[in-house]
């Protein structure tokens, strides 16, 4: 039976980001200018396994947009939003957080433990990989001059 994998982590504590990607905004609404109505945003899971030269960083992205109806109070200028704040209204207004955090996080776990996996064919011989050796640029039984020999210039003109 091939079963060459990871076993899985007890303390599985990927590392998450939220980062807002870009604003889209209408320069003009009513009164109000450079108005927020859609947010792209990236939740991005990390996970270092193993230490020094053996650790192997695994990550996972979800990337989406959020859009949102014009503001009818509390409005903030856009020079003062602040990332927390967009996400915020990305949260009050169907990304779900939780969700999202799980999926990064399933798609780290799947990738240190692959639920699936491909082993070789058991009918065919495995595979041996040969290094493949390059051929000397000077062949050594025919050297291309002699040290002692100088090279023939002419100023003849040629046919």
């Amino acid at each position: 039976m091939f079963a060459e994998h990871t076993p899985t982590l007890s303390n599985f504590m990927p590392t998450i980001t939220w980062t807002i990607e870009q604003n889209w905004v209408k320069p003009v609404e009513g009164s109000k200018t450079d108005v927020v109505v859609t947010s792209t945003y990236r939740c991005k899971a990390s996970e270092t396994v193993g230490t020094g030269d053996s650790a192997k960083t695994y990550i996972a992205t979800v990337d989406g947009a959020c859009s949102f109806a014009p503001p009818t109070e509390n409005f903030t200028p856009y020079d003062q939003l602040t990332q927390d704040q967009v996400l915020g209204w990305c949260y009050a207004n169907g990304v779900d957080q939780a969700a999202i955090e799980a999926n990064v996080s399933l798609q780290i776990e799947n990738q240190i433990n692959p639920p699936i996996i491909a082993p070789p064919l058991p009918w065919l011989p495995p595979v041996e990989i040969v290094p493949q050796v390059e051929p000397p640029l000077v062949n050594a039984e025919t050297p291309v001059a002699a040290v002692d020999e100088q090279p023939v210039v002419s100023d003849a003109p040629t046919a």
